[in-house]
């Protein structure tokens, strides 16, 4: 009897311990379902060194690949909805990815939106010693080569992928797609010259382009970006309404209470709004979402609006998982 006592007070105990109003109590996990080195995992850094402060606990992360994204998110799906684990996604793992792998989640019913927090413009770069110079040249080329270019994706699916896919079909080009677990290794194949093209995100390969590793052809936006005021857009070399931009956003797994969700949210604001978080996106072009939108009633709009769009284009152009 004594013992079933002691268990019982242990239990309160732990309930005690547990409660929303002292979270958090021990460093949070973030899930990057990419490889360290490319663009979310460098967000991902980023954001969490300024959620730090206010949480006061550190973020600890943990990279979980495969799947085009899904494999992180099934797994933030089916964690305990404590806070402890939480997860950083984009366009491919949350729009592409979701649309053609058979996952056993529901990306909009089973994960919690958090906040939406950044994004940069896809652009399409090129290896050196490809001949053409320029977008225009690069479409001429693409046109009259009897062999398929190689283009990197990252996965089926992804913002590369489809990018891809979408510049062939505007176009007329051949591409023979290489599958890529993440933005990192196609950059390294892209300085190494063993891959032709890409479509990847601009804030990425900045540094690369900038050092003369590779070329960037055009940027996929409605406007030049104003870090390569000189690229143009695929519009201006002649592929009309060719934009798509890569996002990011955190989630959490559905039924997180409201306490520890408004905690997190608030901590991602401040991350966003300190000038030394600001610094470090802006240097490497990542353009933080407006302060409205860091919030997590606008990153579920967001994110249905952006499964309306590019579901049927996807699932149209009948890409499979891989």
């Amino acid at each position: 009897m004594r013992e079933a006592v002691w268990v019982l007070l242990a239990l309160l105990c732990g309930v005690a311990v547990a409660r929303p109003e002292d979270y958090p109590s021990r460093p949070i996990t973030l899930v990057v379902p990419n490889p360290p080195g490319g663009p979310t995992d460098t967000l991902a850094r980023i954001v969490a060194d300024g959620m730090r402060g206010p949480l006061g606990q550190p973020l600890v992360i943990e990279n979980i690949t495969g799947a085009g994204g899904t494999i992180a998110g099934a797994h933030v799906a089916r964690a305990t909805p404590d806070g402890y684990t939480v997860e950083i996604g984009n366009w491919s793992s949350h729009v592409g990815s979701a649309a053609i792998y058979a996952v056993d989640y529901d990306v909009q019913k089973d994960l919690q939106p958090v906040a939406l927090l950044a994004y940069a413009p896809l652009w399409i770069v090129g290896r050196n010693g490809l001949p053409p110079g320029n977008a225009s040249e690069l479409m001429a080329w693409l046109k009259s080569s009897l062999t398929p270019a190689t283009f990197a994706t990252v996965g089926a699916g992804s913002g590369a992928h489809v990018c891809g896919i979408f510049f062939a079909q505007k176009t007329g080009a051949q591409f023979q797609y290489v599958p890529y677990r993440g933005a990192g290794p196609i950059i390294q194949d892209l300085l190494a010259g063993h891959i032709d093209l890409s479509c990847l995100d601009a804030s990425a390969t900045l540094a690369s382009v900038r050092a003369g590793g590779f070329r960037a052809y055009a940027v996929m936006s409605e406007a030049r970006w104003d870090k390569a005021p000189d690229t143009p857009t695929l519009s201006e070399a002649g592929v009309p309404e060719a934009t798509i931009s890569f996002w990011e956003g955190l989630w959490a797994p559905r039924g997180l209470p409201q306490p520890v969700l408004q905690r997190l949210d608030a901590a991602v604001e401040a991350s966003l709004a300190d000038p030394k978080t600001r610094a470090r996106l802006d240097a490497i072009g990542q353009v933080p979402f407006a302060r409205a939108q860091q919030n997590p009633a606008a990153l579920a709009a967001y994110h249905k609006a952006e499964i309306d769009k590019w579901w049927p284009i996807i699932k149209a152009a009948g890409i499979k998982g891989e």
